[in-house]
């Protein structure tokens, strides 16, 4: 697939939905439009199970620590890292997603030793700045991750520089996090600083998953994804 033919459709595709509907079946970085302009994303072409088969918006992947989620409001507003390695897609371009369609998220978790897990959420969608990028997630299916975002539910978003948590701290400071939809504080923290597993040891301050195991433990790789649904 040329680069040159995705930019010709850079001009209409809302989503990766828009990519598929016109042929485009490989996963890998498009160019999608939004109201601030062109925005690179990762689309996922999967053709799995049912909670996993059809096209997704990568908008969260962590996976070996390459890039630092200790970043301020600004960052995560607009997004940063490598869009085929890891990086946060940035809350405005996921407000102005799903407050145009109707998604569904689905969570991609992996330990160091090879275990596979997933959580999916049939209703995603993030407000807007005036409203903190306030988070709603609704209709959980186990995959056998557990249920670990439905504690941050209608929380707003929370960076180092903006705490708008309801901790008496800033979660993001505490635990040295990135920024995320913390309540007080988390059961998971996908943003959390990148660590490798230690035998023996539990952490709280890496990118973890709570329910999965009932452990704090870090986590090889974890992936947020959304999926366009009506």
């Amino acid at each position: 697939m040329g680069t040159d033919v995705v930019k010709l459709n850079a001009s209409r595709a809302k989503d990766c939905s828009d990519f598929y509907a016109s042929g485009y079946t490989t996963s890998g970085v498009y160019t999608t439009n939004t109201i601030d302009g062109p925005v690179q994303i990762y689309c996922e072409m999967a053709s799995g199970e049912q909670n996993d088969s059809g096209t997704w918006e990568v908008i969260l992947r962590r996976m070996d620590g390459e890039v630092n989620f200790f970043k301020p409001w600004k960052s995560y507003k607009w997004g940063f890292g490598n869009r085929e390695g890891e990086y946060w897609l940035g809350l405005e371009f996921i407000h102005q997603l799903t407050r145009r369609y109707h998604y569904e998220l689905r969570v991609d978790l992996e330990d160091f030793h090879g275990q596979k897990a997933y959580a999916l959420y049939k209703s995603f969608s993030v407000d807007s700045e005036a409203d903190g990028y306030k988070l709603h997630v609704s209709g959980f299916v186990d995959g056998g991750a557990g249920d670990s975002l439905s504690y941050h539910n209608e929380m707003k978003f929370s960076t180092y520089d903006k705490d708008q948590d309801r901790s008496r701290g800033n979660c993001a400071m505490a635990y040295f996090g990135g920024g995320f939809w913390y309540n007080k504080c988390y059961y998971t923290n996908p943003t959390g600083h990148y660590l490798w597993e230690k035998d023996g040891t539990i952490m709280d301050t890496g990118a973890t998953w709570y329910y999965w195991k009932n452990s704090w433990n870090p986590l090889k790789s974890i992936i947020m994804k959304i999926r366009r649904v009506k």
